[in-house]
């Protein structure tokens, strides 16, 4: 069994290592939904601390499970401009 930490566990280590702000894919019910493309209604946020069993976002909304996720810009060659 491996023990690396993924998903709403990496994003809890990270916050009590003190990183500030966690861009996450959010959800309610999992990890899996968090990842889930829900017909383009996909949520991310920028985590900022957890407390009480939850996430909180830098807007004040609370989740239940969030995962840590890269945003990277678009180039223009990727765009295919």
């Amino acid at each position: 069994m491996s023990n690396e930490l993924k998903g709403s566990d990496l994003t809890r280590a990270m916050l009590a290592r003190g990183d500030k702000q966690i861009w996450c894919a959010v959800d309610d019910d999992s990890d899996e939904q968090a990842m889930m493309d829900h017909c383009g209604n996909d949520f991310t946020a920028c985590i900022v601390s957890f407390k009480n069993g939850c996430f909180y976002c830098s807007g004040g909304s609370e989740w239940s499970f969030a995962v840590p996720i890269k945003i990277v810009a678009v180039t223009q060659h990727e765009a295919k401009l």
